[in-house]
């Protein structure tokens, strides 16, 4: 007996091979291991130190599960993972050809359930209304406009008060200029009645998440609520007052033939039109009386009905 401390390899003892009815022939440095009933099982030649060594890699058991693949959900999968009520009618009315009957399918296909997965639908009315002035801001920075105005304005930003439903508009030239914008309206209307701004509501859009910008809302209290990218549902107040501003801005330079480039007199005319008119959000008042407490007068239509003579500040 040989005691070796660095010994990798087995040994595989001829006794034992012997005792399984196996014949072991050394022949020419090769080593050969016969089966009664299966011949030669193995050969090896003999190595640089008069070792005899096999190579026997271990064989890893796999467990293997036979399912049953029924005929409905076959051509369920067949058909495009047609619902069941399809494949019936199929069936009943013979519909096609060679399609064979079925039974119903008691499992729910999970990939079925998965395809037609579906964004739940968005309310249209909200379930909660401001109570006060300057409670909620809804805000919104609309797309790049083509073409450019005179002064080369691009933008307009708008601000509407949940409570009273006025909205304020500003020209802008870039969206870097919207953090400045907030901060005018801010000092604006939080002066005219005497209330803080509480809580505003915007996309997602970079003019409105930088870190300055929510640094600021936060030094003055101001709780931000954010939509889910690709969600504008969620905040239908802007987006209907800026689809509303805009088929309104169509309409007047469509009617007095005036170039695009005048759309932003044209969407501060619109802006001031809509603040005194009729609105569901707000039972009998404009929006501008539910602000100001004073019904407002359109007396001056008759000066500035026409878009031409609207100013609008260069931003």
């Amino acid at each position: 007996m040989y005691y070796l401390p660095g010994l990798r390899n087995n040994f595989l003892i001829i006794g034992q091979l012997q005792q399984k009815n196996l014949t072991i022939v050394f022949k020419k440095d090769t080593c050969k291991v016969y089966h009664e009933e299966r011949g030669l099982i193995m050969s090896t030649q003999m190595s640089t130190n008069r070792m005899f060594v096999i190579y026997a890699p271990v064989i890893i058991p796999k467990c293997l599960k036979m399912e049953k693949c029924e005929d409905a959900k076959i051509w369920h999968y067949r058909y495009g993972h047609l619902s069941w009520k399809g494949l019936e009618i199929l069936m009943k009315k013979n519909m096609v050809r060679d399609l064979p009957e079925l039974q119903e399918i008691e499992t729910k296909c999970k990939d079925y359930l998965l395809g037609k997965q579906h964004r739940e639908a968005i309310p249209k009315r909200a379930q909660w209304r401001a109570s006060q002035k300057l409670e909620l801001i809804h805000s919104d920075l609309c797309d790049p406009i083509k073409p450019s105005s005179n002064s080369g304005n691009r933008y307009f930003m708008t601000f509407t008060d949940d409570f009273s439903r006025k909205t304020w508009i500003y020209i802008l030239k870039d969206k870097s200029r919207a953090f400045e914008t907030f901060k005018v309206f801010k000092s604006l209307v939080e002066k005219e009645s005497e209330c803080l701004i509480k809580c505003l509501r915007s996309d997602r859009g970079r003019e409105y998440t930088s870190t300055e910008f929510n640094e600021f809302c936060s030094t003055n209290g101001i709780k931000r609520q954010l939509t889910i990218t690709y969600t504008p549902q969620q905040n239908g107040v802007y987006e209907r007052k800026n689809k509303t501003l805009m088929n309104m801005v169509r309409s007047m330079l469509a009617a007095r033939k005036v170039p695009k480039v005048f759309w932003p007199e044209a969407v501060v005319w619109a802006t001031h039109v809509l603040n005194r008119s009729p609105t569901l959000s707000v039972k009998d008042l404009t929006p501008e009386e539910a602000w100001s407490g004073v019904k407002p007068s359109v007396q001056h239509f008759r000066i500035f009905g026409c878009i031409s003579y609207v100013h609008v500040p260069d931003s």
